[in-house]
């Protein structure tokens, strides 16, 4: 049965997942410097063409299966609009194709969720991002049909990770506690009092990073 999971959202240790005033050039606002740093060997050895399977040392061990655990078995992939991009309100045109490019990592269906659709948009490598507005149910239906089997990868940001956890329909999150505090910007678990509830902990991983990894089950 496919799953939706979430990886490698990284918080900072007091609970933000972005910083203040998320623009073009900080898509994670300011005052989270450093957030994503456990992942950068990986990325930097992905985009070197290196092998993604590393010996001992920097860009290996927990950070490193981090990196990859998250690709492993998806077929479609639900983001935020501001993961997407930084556009707000109504497409002033659609000149934004995305952060990643003309050939995005995804290699899949990709949904953004919006109240502002616009048309689909096919990229190189297999991408298609389709630009919905609908609740968290329907928008997952619609992504577990095109994964036709395979898991949904659930990508940011905050707020839309909120609303999925909100309604119970995340079966497996995989936080990253990254060791700086931001003192403000938005946080994950604000509103979800009830989330001990259906949600436990299903244990603790320190990284070569000094970043904890942390992974959240469904009951």
């Amino acid at each position: 049965m496919a799953r939706l999971r979430v990886h490698a959202f990284t918080l900072t240790l007091d609970g933000f997942g972005t910083g203040t005033d998320q623009r073009a050039d900080a898509p994670f606002g300011d005052r989270v410097e450093g957030l994503h740093d456990w992942m950068m060997p990986s990325f930097s050895r992905r985009r070197s063409g290196a092998e993604l399977d590393p010996p001992d040392g920097e860009g290996s061990g927990a950070d490193h299966a981090a990196f990859l655990a998250g690709e492993e078995n998806v077929g479609a992939t639900i983001m935020g609009r501001n993961m997407f991009g930084p556009v707000r309100g109504d497409w002033p045109d659609e000149s934004w194709r995305g952060w990643w490019g003309e050939d995005p990592p995804y290699h899949h269906d990709v949904f953004v969720l919006t109240h502002h659709p616009r048309p689909s948009l096919p990229m190189a490598g297999g991408t298609t991002f389709h630009f919905v507005d609908g609740s968290p149910r329907e928008v997952l239906a619609r992504a577990t049909e095109a994964a036709d089997g395979r898991d949904v990868r659930l990508g940011g940001g905050v707020a839309t990770v909120r609303a999925f956890l909100a309604e119970g329909l995340v079966d497996d999150l995989r936080l990253v506690i990254a060791p700086i505090l931001a003192g403000a910007g938005e946080r994950l678990f604000d509103g979800l009092a009830a989330l001990p509830a259906g949600y436990r902990v299903e244990g603790f991983t320190p990284g070569e990073s000094g970043a904890v990894h942390v992974r959240v089950v469904r009951r």
